[in-house]
């Protein structure tokens, strides 16, 4: 399981928006957690990158790095 997917399952569930600390304190929950803060928030990002690639969530804005729900999902 990639780290995007251990994150697609929550985003699904819970919806809401998402920053890099709550991807971080979900990944953290769900054994994803090791490494230094920077690394943990590397990580994270790059998931939600993966995840908005994959048409799963979508920016909130296009200056921040805050998602939601893809229109038509959940």
């Amino acid at each position: 399981m990639t780290i995007a997917q251990a994150l697609e399952k929550p985003i699904r569930a819970l919806g809401g928006t998402w920053d890099t600390q709550r991807a971080v304190t979900v990944l953290r929950d769900a054994g994803h957690g090791h490494g230094d803060r920077r690394q943990q928030e590397k990580r994270a990002r790059s998931a939600l990158r993966d995840l908005a690639a994959a048409g799963v969530i979508t920016r909130t804005e296009w200056d921040s790095a805050t998602y939601r729900l893809a229109t038509g999902e959940r």
